[in-house]
Parts: C-alpha cells; sequence; structure tokens
C-alpha cells in the first residue's frame, strides 16, 4: 500500500439575478437568495489510482453539464483522469436551474469527443420536452446556460485547486445514527383511484393503494411503505499529524425540505444547516454533501406534524404552536443539522483511533444497461391522446400578472411534456430495450462508494450493502451522466404494484427488474475492486 494524498476546494455557485428554479410543475423564477449554494470537490490518491469527488448544490445534474465540466478540467490540466470525476447532486428543489435553454454550447463538450452531429442528435431530442417556448412576457429571467457555463467554470476551478493541493494526509470513518428520511409513500386499504366521486385525469390515474404525500389522517391509512434508514455514513480526513480537514457525509435523503416558505428563493436547504453547525465547533472545515438513496423518502414528517410543531415550539420557542407553523421548514433543518452535528462528533470520537495513512485506493467507470420500463399500447395511445387535448389547450396572457400567466403557461407545458416523453420512450424501447448508465465503484481501504443515475429507493441501496464485500459501501444517486438527461425515480416491485407518483409511467424510464440489473452489477464491480 502508499501513501494516501488528499486535497480539497470549495467554490460559491449562487447567482443572485431572477433564475429559474426546476424542480416542480411550474416555472418558478427566484426572487433572493436565503443561503449561499455551494460545489465542493475532494481527490483521494494513493499513486495508483484515484477518487474525484465532485458535489454540487443543484436538483439534478443534466444538459451536458459534467461534459462540460470534465472538458474544462481536461483543458487546464491534462493530467487529471477527467473520467475518475464522480458529480453528485443534493437534490435541493431550490437551486437555479443549468437545463439547456436554447445558446450555444460550449467547446468543452466538444473536447469529450462528441461530434457536431451527436450533439444536434441529443438537442433535438431534448428540446421538445425542455421549458424552451414557454410565453415569458413580462418576466426578467436569466439564461440557464449561462449559469450551466458559470457553474461549469467553478466546478472545474474546484477540482483543478484540489487536485493541485493534494498533501499526505489520512482518512478515518464510521457510520452514525441520525434519521434525515421518512417515507413519503403512504398505502392504504383501498385503491384511491376508485373512490366514489374520484374523477380519472392524468393525476388521478397515477394513484392505487399507494400515494406520494398522501394524507395520513385517512380512515382507510394503513402504512408508510418504505422505512427510515437511520444510518448516515461518513469518511473524514485528516492532515498529516491528524487533523481535520473535512468529511464525506452520506445521508439517504434529498435535501428536499424548503419548498412551501422558500418557495422562489434560492437555498442550500438543510446542507447549509449541518455545513454551519459543524463548522461551528470544527472549524472552517470542508463538508461534502453526497446523497445516499432516497426517491422514496424526504425529510418531512407526516403523521406527527402536530407533535412536531409543539416540540419546535418548546425547543425553539416562539409566542404560541400556531406561530411556529410558519417557520416549521426552517427549525426543522436546524433540527437536522443538529441531529447530524451529534452523529458527526460521536463517530469523530471513535473513528480517528484508526486513521489510515496509507490505502488501496482503486477506481472504475464503466457503462451498464439496464432494462426499461417498457410503455405498453394502452398507456401510448393513452399519452397520445391526452398529449393532443392538451397541444390544443392554448397558452394564455389573462392570469392577472406576468407570474400568474408564466405559472400557468410552464404548468400547460410540462402536463405536454409528461406525455411527449412518454411517447418519445414508446419509440425509442423499439429499438434500444436497455438504458445506458454510467455507474462508478470506487474503493478506499476498507470502505466503498457506488454511484447511480437515479432518485432510487431504498430497498436497492440496502440490497447492495448487505451483500458488499466492504465493511462500509457508500450509496451516491443522481451522479452526473454523459449528454443531456440526468435521472428519473427507480421504485421497488411493491411500488409498482402499490402505483403513485414516482411509481408510474411518467416516472420510472427504467424498470424494476433494471434495477436488479444494477444491484448485481454495481456488485460484480464491488468484488473485482476487493480482489
Amino acid at each position: 500500500m502508499k501513501k494516501l494524498k488528499i486535497g480539497w476546494a470549495e467554490r460559491d455557485i449562487t447567482t443572485y439575478g431572477p433564475a429559474y428554479i426546476p424542480g416542480h410543475f411550474n416555472m418558478r423564477i427566484s426572487e433572493g437568495v436565503i443561503d449561499p449554494l455551494s460545489t465542493t470537490a475532494l481527490v483521494v490518491d494513493n499513486g495508483d489510482d484515484m477518487a474525484i469527488f465532485l458535489s454540487i448544490d443543484s436538483v439534478a445534474i443534466r444538459s451536458f453539464l459534467l461534459d462540460e465540466i470534465r472538458g474544462k478540467v481536461k483543458r487546464r490540466n491534462p493530467e487529471i483522469p477527467v473520467m475518475k470525476i464522480l458529480a453528485g447532486a443534493t437534490h435541493a428543489h431550490t437551486t437555479p436551474s443549468h437545463y439547456y435553454d436554447g445558446g450555444e454550447i460550449d467547446d468543452s463538450i466538444k473536447e469529450m469527443g462528441y461530434t457536431d452531429e451527436q450533439i444536434q442528435k441529443l438537442l433535438d431530442e431534448y428540446i421538445p420536452t425542455s421549458m424552451i417556448g414557454v410565453p415569458r412576457d413580462g418576466m426578467e429571467i436569466e439564461s440557464s446556460d449561462k449559469y450551466r457555463d458559470f457553474l461549469s467554470d467553478q466546478a472545474s476551478d474546484a477540482i483543478c485547486e484540489a487536485y493541485e493541493n493534494r498533501k499526505e494526509g489520512g482518512i478515518g470513518y464510521g457510520y452514525g445514527y441520525a434519521v434525515v428520511g421518512h417515507s413519503r409513500r403512504t398505502v392504504y386499504f383501498d385503491d384511491v383511484s376508485k373512490r366514489p366521486g374520484v374523477v380519472l385525469n392524468p393525476l388521478n390515474t397515477l394513484h392505487g393503494h399507494a400515494v406520494m404525500y398522501g394524507n395520513t389522517n385517512d380512515d382507510n391509512f394503513s402504512h408508510y411503505e418504505g422505512g427510515a434508514d437511520h444510518f448516515i455514513n461518513i469518511m473524514y480526513t485528516f492532515t498529516s499529524e491528524g487533523d481535520l480537514t473535512g468529511a464525506v457525509i452520506n445521508i439517504p435523503c434529498p435535501s428536499q425540505n424548503s419548498e412551501s416558505e422558500a418557495n422562489r428563493r434560492l437555498t442550500a436547504d438543510y446542507w447549509h444547516d449541518i455545513r454551519q453547525k459543524i463548522r461551528e465547533k470544527h472549524g472552517n472545515i470542508f463538508i461534502l454533501a453526497q446523497c445516499g438513496a432516497g426517491g422514496d423518502v424526504s425529510p418531512r414528517i407526516m403523521h406527527y406534524r402536530d407533535a412536531q410543531l409543539r416540540r419546535f415550539w418548546l425547543k425553539y420557542g416562539g409566542e404560541s404552536i400556531e406561530d411556529v407553523r410558519g417557520r416549521v421548514e426552517a427549525l426543522a433543518r436546524r433540527d437536522i443539522a443538529e441531529r447530524v452535528a451529534v452523529a458527526f462528533d460521536e463517530v469523530l470520537g471513535w473513528a480517528r483511533k484508526d486513521i489510515k495513512t496509507e490505502a488501496v485506493v482503486k477506481h472504475t467507470v464503466k457503462t451498464v444497461h439496464l432494462s426499461r420500463r417498457m410503455i405498453t399500447d394502452e398507456e401510448y395511445e393513452f399519452a397520445k391522446s391526452e398529449y393532443e387535448k392538451l397541444e390544443a389547450e392554448p397558452y394564455r396572457f389573462d392570469q392577472g400578472s406576468p407570474k400568474a400567466n408564466l405559472d400557468y403557461n410552464s404548468v400547460l407545458k410540462s402536463k405536454r411534456n409528461r406525455f411527449l416523453r412518454v411517447m418519445k420512450r414508446y419509440e425509442i424501447q423499439k429499438t434500444q430495450p436497455k438504458v445506458p448508465m454510467e455507474m462508478h465503484a470506487i474503493r478506499i481501504g476498507d470502505i466503498a462508494f457506488a454511484s447511480n443515475r437515479f432518485e432510487m429507493y431504498q430497498d436497492y441501496q440496502h440490497r447492495i450493502q448487505a451483500r458488499s464485500p466492504f465493511m462500509q459501501t457508500f450509496i451516491v444517486q443522481l451522479c452526473g451522466q454523459p449528454g443531456m438527461e440526468s435521472g428519473s425515480y427507480l421504485c421497488t416491485e411493491r411500488a409498482r404494484e402499490g402505483r403513485g407518483y414516482s411509481a408510474s409511467m411518467f416516472c420510472n424510464v427504467v424498470s424494476c427488474e433494471g434495477g436488479q440489473e444494477l444491484v448485481e452489477e454495481t456488485l460484480a464491480a464491488l468484488r473485482e475492486l476487493a480482489d
């Protein structure tokens, strides 16, 4: 084994202009900033191989962003192995769009081997299902292409700096207990779509026995479909003298708490609070955020909401419980951060007894092909019929204000896009029954990291971790892929039966069978690293 070299860097990626905030059906335009956004890079190198981790406060990574980052790194420092860059999003629904908005494609993408014809083909497939073309009269909106250029500059700079800053050091690791995610899929004794008085429409036809964020105060409420993952995985880094320099914190939950209160303001969500809380005690150390498998969970409590209000009232103060109601998301973030910080310190207390300054580092990158979630003939005909109805519905400009007009028209475009994507997939699946995915498998000593492009349900994470040959396995979801596309939900067999949003034809590009293929491909790669 050889000595480890470790390098860190961080960049601010906040924009203060009126940016499009993706993640909802309507096209929200930012009206301010609650807290800063960041991208963080970590390089771990032992001379034989290296891992380059990148975390981005973003809802997803798409529209050539990963290619652009790799191309800019390659241009700045050709000795950096750019295919070893593993970039993951925190999945905050309160961050700016970097999605393609009709601008010029950066030359750095061509440096990654794309031809003009390949780029145009990908754009032709993407543009019809984007927000391009939505009327924006009277609304000032920053270019998403401009933000992507800025974001890729900052991310590539951070990677290059981290690489150049490598110094001999060590790692420690462990797991702690800090529940952040709770199941967001409620299951009922009856099929919700068949209840008396339900008018079947494209939304209600998603529902079955399961509903995303369904009402728990319902006589037919049975249970939550999935549980909570109590673990957070942490890898600490130290100087050669044993001083703490940073940590990778892997939490199996999207950073998706501040949506109602924040809505049209930018924030890193609970990751900002976590960084602040840990740094209060440990100084300005680096924190690299990783979102573990969390497709079926969120940081929101559902059936204990009133008890939560009382908890926050007594814990944090306020004139009354009702006074707390308007601050519940901000207080929930604070509560999460305190929980994670306690776990961070508890694990650090014993993990630093076993700091490794020498370790095996192996990093494999491969493309795996996963079975599609096939669109049936019946689903195609339904999608075609609904799309034609929506295409006949005109954009409107009588909603009372430019913002209201944009909300209405962008929702209409989102509805059209959902059915148009289904129709496109129906045609593609005839010749391409598999979906490609760039997968990273990384070994650092006795722990491993494994990536995927999805909002992955937790069952798949547990299947991998339970059979992994490593002491701990960090699953990293919503990782950047080459090209235009990002992730979609990867639901389980029981979710497929229960239906509901996140387990529907709109949400699942890869099937449950493809999900198990991903489990087996990941385990095969991990076993190779263990040899």
